[in-house]
């Protein structure tokens, strides 16, 4: 459930780790895990290097 509120908010608009924790009320680590299942599953793609990194829904799954 929370791995597709997740793409949900990346279908909206790009944002990073600590973004998606705050605006889903959920743990930092928790979203960190999710975010690793979906980047390796090909979800979502990480855009940014270091501290500037975000996340988005892949162009070829809109």
């Amino acid at each position: 459930m929370n791995r597709l509120k997740i793409i949900s908010k990346l279908k909206e608009n790009p944002l990073n780790t600590n973004q998606l924790a705050k605006e889903m009320g959920l743990d930092y680590k928790a979203i960190q895990h999710h975010v690793r299942v979906l980047e390796k599953n090909n979800m979502i793609i990480k855009v940014g290097e270091k501290y500037g990194i975000h996340f988005s829904f892949p162009p070829f799954l809109k």
